[in-house]
C-alpha cells in the first residue's frame, strides 16, 4: 500500500490558490504530512505569476514557519513555466538562489521569451485542439522543448506531463530518468494516465504523486494519484515522496 509523507504540488493566494502558506502547512499537519512545497505559478504566468517581490516575502514568510517547529517542513518551491521552444523556463539565477525545489509545467496562459515563440508552442497547440491540425508536428516539438529544459536547468519534477499539451511521455521519461527528475502523478488532473505511467517506469523514472491543491482542504489529497500509480504497478520504492 502507497503512503505518502509529503505534497510537493500546492498553490497560495500568491498564485490562484484560496489560502495563505500558513493555511497549507496546517492542513498538511492534519492529513499527517511530514513536509510541504509551496508552488505557486511561475513569474510569466498571465494574472496568476508570482510576483519577484512576492517571491522574497515567501521565503521570509516560510523560514519563519519553519523556525516554529510546526511539525512540517515547508519547501520555498515554483511550477514554472516553459517560455520557448529551446526549453527555456521563467527562472533566473535570482529566483533559483530562493527555491529549495523546482517544478517545471506546461501551461499555455504564459508570456513567451519572443515573439517567435507565440507560434511555436502556444499558437501551434491552440490549433492542434481547435483544428486538429499538424497533431505530430505539435507533439513533437512539444516534447523537444520540454527534453531542452530537463538537460537545461535542475528540475525536481515534471507537472501533470502531458494534461496540458501532448507529449511523448516515454522519450520524456526516458531523458528525466537520466536527469533524476521526477515525473508528475497529479491527483487534481488524473496525468500520467495509466498508461503512460506504465511506459514511463519502463524508461526508469521516479515519479511524484502531488495534489495540486489550490484550496487548503484539497492539499494532501492523493486519492486518484494513488490509484494510478497502484493500477500501473508502481511501487513506493518508485516514487520520491513516498514513506518507504
Amino acid at each position: 500500500m502507497i503512503k505518502l509523507y509529503a505534497d510537493y504540488h500546492t498553490h497560495t493566494i500568491y498564485s490562484h490558490g484560496k489560502g495563505t502558506i500558513m493555511d497549507n502547512v496546517l492542513a498538511a499537519k492534519e492529513k499527517g504530512l511530514t513536509e510541504i512545497a509551496i508552488t505557486d505559478h511561475g513569474i510569466r504566468h498571465f494574472r496568476f505569476g508570482v510576483k519577484r517581490d512576492d517571491l522574497k516575502k515567501m521565503r521570509r514568510e516560510i523560514d519563519v514557519i519553519n523556525d516554529g517547529n510546526t511539525g512540517v517542513k515547508v519547501l520555498l518551491g515554483m511550477e514554472c513555466n516553459i517560455i520557448s521552444s529551446e526549453g527555456d523556463v521563467d527562472v533566473d539565477e535570482e529566483i533559483l538562489k530562493q527555491l529549495d525545489i523546482l517544478l517545471v509545467g506546461y501551461h499555455l496562459m504564459v508570456k513567451p521569451k519572443k515573439l517567435s515563440d507565440v507560434g511555436n508552442i502556444y499558437g501551434r497547440n491552440l490549433m492542434a485542439k481547435m483544428l486538429s491540425l499538424y497533431k505530430e508536428e505539435t507533439k513533437e516539438a512539444n516534447t523537444k522543448a520540454i527534453i531542452k529544459a530537463i538537460h537545461k536547468y535542475k528540475i525536481d519534477i515534471i507537472t501533470h506531463p502531458g494534461a496540458r499539451i501532448p507529449i511523448d511521455t516515454t522519450r520524456v521519461a526516458a531523458e528525466a530518468a537520466k536527469a533524476g527528475t521526477a515525473m508528475e502523478i497529479n491527483s487534481a488532473a488524473g496525468y500520467l494516465k495509466v498508461e503512460q505511467a506504465i511506459a514511463a517506469a519502463k524508461q526508469g523514472a521516479k515519479f511524484a504523486i502531488d495534489s495540486d491543491a489550490h484550496i487548503p482542504g484539497n492539499v494532501g489529497n492523493f486519492t486518484l494519484g494513488i490509484k494510478i500509480a497502484e493500477a500501473a504497478g508502481i511501487t513506493s520504492e518508485q516514487i520520491i515522496n513516498a514513506v518507504k
